[in-house]
């Protein structure tokens, strides 16, 4: 990874946060998926409301990736009782992580998953998981480069379309 600095954030990165979650997804996604759909997501989703909610939950933490000024990356980790689904008891959630377009290629993504890990294993955890939209074909195989391996999936409701993830863990 070039000069690219990944740090923690907090609630006074909360403009930093919003910015990069409605970018990346936007990006990401807004080709597969109607305008009014990718809206109120945007919206619902990524207000400042629910970001600082998720910001100051103890059991999640969230990371961005800077080149000088500019965010080009971000994730967001959840433990505990801040996972998206039960079950997952010792086990760390992966529930979003994002590289603007332009930087992809540049392993900021590895260098993210590299951080979980070591997170994941400093913490004597079982397993690392995550959701990935099944279309989504070149994070899938990023993941499975990873050594993550599907064991399961569940719908994710954009706007008023229902889609299908693919959950994937990587054992500690």
């Amino acid at each position: 990874m070039e000069n690219f600095l990944i740090k923690e954030c907090g609630l006074k990165d909360i403009e930093k946060i919003k910015y990069i979650s409605e970018k990346t997804f936007f990006e990401t996604f807004s080709n597969e998926n109607t305008e009014e759909d990718m809206e109120n997501y945007l919206k619902e989703n990524f207000s400042y409301d629910k970001l600082e909610k998720e910001i100051t939950n103890e059991g999640s933490k969230f990371y961005i990736v800077e080149d000088g000024e500019e965010v080009v990356a971000y994730m967001k980790l959840n433990f505990e009782k801040a996972q998206t689904e039960p079950g997952h008891d010792n086990t760390l959630e992966v529930q979003r992580i994002y590289v603007l377009g332009k930087y992809k290629g540049k392993h900021i993504g590895k260098s993210l998953m590299e951080k979980t890990i070591e997170i994941g294993k400093d913490n004597d955890l079982n397993y690392i998981w995550l959701g990935v939209w099944e279309h989504n074909v070149d994070a899938i195989r990023f993941y499975e480069m990873l050594g993550f391996e599907k064991f399961d999936s569940h719908i994710f409701v954009l706007g008023e379309d229902e889609q299908t993830d693919n959950l994937m863990k990587l054992i500690l």
